[in-house]
């Protein structure tokens, strides 16, 4: 691809997110399609499976990182990832009624975002460990623990979600439905009608296709990137990140849509949480430990992370109650992430 002119690389890249887009939707709604049928999402296999249809492009993208040697735009699409995936709240926050966190009604999605808290900060410290720690297969122990630790905080969830311990009453508050297993009245009623071999050839189609854009995203972004001469942890944790979260931004307002705003933030801390489990595939296919490959860059995107989940899960408790579509958390969430893309600037020259 480094013989192309820069407008056909740019145009690879633009149509790979739009085969993202296009087919990450498809993808979200066959899965959900087959969870309901099946309701696999109650056993912890179906629960990877789930977590993996919904994190195809940044398999894709890691695979291709990886094998290509580009492990700091793995890294950096990764951890910058989450930051990026968060912002879809905002976006989400533009289409309710009130603010996002006010409407939610249940305390599970502050459970889902210390999830996210836990593996990032295994994320911070598995960047320290030197790269000469690492277990059989080249993996680094901090990558295996973010898998061990999002495996048990998936059973705690579905234990939680299952036996609550506790009545929380949120008034005006307006939870929507608490699994997509259970199917809305008004999403798509022309879909039941489908075929279990027709729902199961759209998930198959739409996963290649998934996979392929994000391969294409990888090659066409890393070569943008090196003849803009820009930093490939930057481009990966903004543009790159932006790109594979498209299908995240299309279900989180299909949800808000259709008054399920506790999905709309459970599906963002639940991906970011099992998206640090691709480290593990990062490590298998690089033949090294990723993590200690991450650098200040990465480290400051964990931190940038880990202030804007805390400012949700803050806003789940605090429920800001103003009448108006983008609530006080969110703004905040813009003010800090801008602060943090500026700082990642400075860190990465």
């Amino acid at each position: 691809m480094g013989s192309l002119p820069v407008f056909l690389v740019l145009l690879v890249f633009v149509a790979a997110s739009g085969a993202t887009w296009v087919a990450g939707v498809q993808l979200a709604k066959s899965t959900d399609e087959i969870d309901t049928r099946l309701g696999i999402g109650d056993a912890l296999g179906g629960m990877v499976l789930l977590a993996v249809a919904g994190s195809l492009p940044e398999l894709a993208v890691t695979i291709s990182a990886a094998e290509s040697g580009h492990l700091g735009l793995a890294a950096g699409n990764l951890i910058g990832g989450i930051a990026t995936a968060t912002m879809v709240l905002v976006v989400c926050d533009l289409f309710a009624a009130r603010p996002l966190t006010y409407l939610v009604g249940s305390l599970l999605p502050v459970l889902e975002g210390l999830l996210v808290v836990l593996t990032v900060s295994v994320v911070l410290m598995g960047a320290l460990l030197p790269a000469s720690v690492a277990m059989p297969g080249h993996i680094s122990p901090a990558s295996l623990a973010i898998v061990v630790i999002w495996v048990g905080g998936v059973w705690v969830l579905n234990r939680t979600r299952s036996h609550p311990k506790w009545t929380v009453v949120m008034e005006g508050s307006k939870s929507g439905r608490p699994h997509r297993r259970v199917r809305h009245p008004a999403a798509d009623p022309a879909r039941a009608k489908h075929s279990m071999l027709h729902v199961s050839t759209v998930f198959g189609v739409s996963s290649a296709v998934t996979l392929l854009a994000g391969v294409a995203l990888e090659v066409s972004g890393n070569e943008l990137a090196d003849r803009a001469g820009i930093n490939g942890i930057v481009f990966g944790a903004t543009v790159l990140a932006l790109a594979t979260a498209l299908p995240e931004i299309s279900s989180g307002i299909e949800a808000v849509r259709l008054g399920d705003h506790q999905l709309a933030i459970g599906d963002v801390f639940g991906g970011n949480a099992f998206q640090l489990c691709l480290f593990v595939v990062a490590d298998l296919v690089a033949a090294k430990p990723v993590l200690p490959t991450a650098g200040a860059a990465n480290g400051w995107l964990a931190g940038l992370s880990l202030a804007l989940t805390a400012v949700y899960l803050g806003g789940v408790i605090v429920r800001p109650s103003r009448p108006k579509r983008l609530g006080p958390d969110s703004i905040l969430v813009i003010l800090i992430y801008v602060v943090g893309i500026v700082g990642l600037l400075r860190i990465a020259k």
